[in-house]
């Protein structure tokens, strides 16, 4: 399966952590019944986003754009040596697999000019910073990190009332080594990158359009993580701090792509990850994009 894209003069790279079977989906889905997901699990299956004991297959990847001016990594994953108690596949982990693949795209940490991070979720921060002499330092030392103000102004607060290990060890560090920038969730980054406003699943959720003059690709970030919230819009995940918002956020966005030509690069979705929206009665269903 591919992982390099070109979207008119953007060269896309999927920086792949890793791809398994996460959790049950009706632990991870609250709304989801089992009788509804005895009515879609067929089609799950076959496209290879559930398996056979009903857990979902999720990837954790990272997306790499290579604009004529910038290579600007959104989001980084889990990270290795961080402490994630309730997490064991993430628990203190120490492969190789991120750098590989970063390597293999023919990067190298440095290259790296900017870091978006759509949200400040575990599995979106984690190679912001690695372990070295004790000590939590920025991965890509020559990158700015980009964080929306009200996503980082929630989580410190949170911080403040008990301890967030992702905030601690992957985006504290950041701000104490002065590689951040505060931007809001709306942000025009140049004329081929737009951040959109996606609260829900966090406070200050965004999404990253793609494309000079329209949205000719988008990466989703968590604003959905499986197909089956496609078809059913409202259906929000475990963690959704807003879960009414979150499925607003979530039709909403489907609405716009829907029926267009818009490559939607989900965070989580199985390989190849990229989905272009279409109608399918109330919601909506996501076919996969190979070429």
């Amino acid at each position: 399966m591919a992982t390099t894209f070109q979207i008119g003069d953007i060269r896309i790279d999927r920086i792949i952590e890793g791809e398994y079977p996460f959790t049950s989906a009706l632990s991870f889905l609250p709304g989801l019944t089992p009788e509804l997901l005895a009515e879609n699990r067929d089609w799950l299956r076959a496209a290879g986003a559930l398996d056979e004991r009903d857990w979902l297959v999720l990837c954790i990847q990272s997306y790499v754009l290579r604009t004529p001016h910038h290579n600007i990594l959104v989001d980084t994953c889990v990270g290795n040596d961080k402490s994630r108690p309730t997490r064991p596949i993430w628990d203190m982990k120490t492969d190789d697999h991120y750098m590989r693949a970063l390597a293999a795209a023919g990067l190298r940490v440095e290259d790296i000019d900017c870091v978006m991070c759509t949200h400040l979720h575990v599995d979106h921060v984690g190679w912001n910073t690695k372990l070295l002499d004790g000590r939590w330092v920025p991965t890509f030392p020559n990158a700015k990190y980009l964080f929306a103000q009200n996503e980082y102004d929630y989580w410190a607060a949170q911080n403040a009332k008990a301890p967030v290990l992702p905030f601690a060890d992957s985006v504290l560090p950041i701000v104490e080594a002065g590689r951040h920038q505060f931007v809001s969730s709306a942000l025009e980054f140049n004329d081929h990158i737009r951040l959109l406003p996606t609260p829900g699943h966090t406070p200050d959720h965004f999404a990253v359009a793609i494309g000079r003059g329209r949205d000719a690709a988008v990466i989703t970030g968590d604003l959905i993580h499986s197909a089956l919230q496609a078809r059913y819009p409202e259906m929000s995940m475990l963690a959704d701090v807003d879960k009414v918002q979150s499925g607003a956020t979530r039709r909403a966005f489907l609405e716009r792509y829907c029926d267009t030509d818009t490559q939607c690069c989900t965070a989580h979705f199985p390989s190849p990850s990229r989905v272009r929206v279409k109608r399918w009665g109330e919601g909506f269903r996501c076919d996969p994009v190979t070429d």
